[in-house]
């Protein structure tokens, strides 16, 4: 049985192959794992991780406490199941980032947008061929919001996908959030006006916002997770 791991900036997200599955932020992950891992038949350990080796180090202690392999972490590269990698040093490029490409590109087979809607909202383009055309780094929807208010006494509220407010605010919280959301509505009406036929995928935490206002695309919370079978086993 397979347990696969996706090592966040903000969250750690786990599955198995039997079904369990969990999310908890990443700086609260200890060498202890989860208490749902107690008692799982585990024969192979996959690792998605842009947390640094200090995490990484957290999760292979837990593997050896609980009796579990070693795990194996994915790499960024220059070329894997067909998808051509743009950086002259793939190291630079975050392992989720390649691994959500991967994915989208072995459903796909063909030209394809990936937008990664996490603490960072990365997007990317695959050509026809696999070629990574490029992509951007955005601050993500908390981020910017968290940068703005920092020097102020506005208490940052999160919000519902329902409460996706686009009006003018009338007190500075509501001004920077809705100054976000707009932000954020102007880069996803910019990116499906830009497909010209190429599929769209989307990820992350906020991916679930932009897909709503996006209208099309395939949105796969587990697009990184799901990577990692390419990744680590093409």
């Amino acid at each position: 049985m397979i347990l696969e791991i996706d090592i966040g900036n903000t969250f750690t997200k786990w599955r198995h192959s039997g079904g369990q599955r969990g999310k908890l932020f990443t700086a609260d992950f200890t060498s202890a794992g989860f208490s749902e891992w107690q008692g799982l038949d585990v024969t192979e350990v996959k690792v998605a991780s842009v947390g640094g080796e200090e995490v990484n180090g957290r999760i292979r202690a837990c593997c050896a406490q609980l009796g579990f392999p070693e795990p194996r972490f994915a790499a960024t590269t220059d070329s894997t199941a067909g998808v051509v990698n743009s950086y002259g040093d793939p190291s630079r490029m975050g392992v989720d980032r390649w691994l959500a490409m991967l994915a989208a590109y072995g459903y796909e087979s063909g030209a394809c947008c990936v937008v990664d809607c996490g603490s960072a909202i990365t997007v990317d383009y695959l050509a026809a061929n696999g070629e990574h055309i490029g992509g951007y780094i955005i601050p993500g929807l908390n981020l910017m919001q968290r940068g703005l208010l920092a020097n102020t006494a506005e208490i940052l509220v999160d919000q519902e996908i329902d409460d996706f407010d686009l009006s003018p605010g009338r007190h500075t919280s509501a001004a920077v959030t809705h100054g976000i959301n707009f932000a954020f509505a102007a880069l996803v009406e910019k990116i499906v006006a830009e497909l010209n036929g190429a599929s769209l995928y989307i990820t992350g935490g906020d991916g679930a916002l932009f897909h709503r206002l996006a209208g099309t695309g395939s949105y796969k919370p587990d697009l990184v997770l799901d990577g990692l079978a390419w990744g680590l086993d093409s």
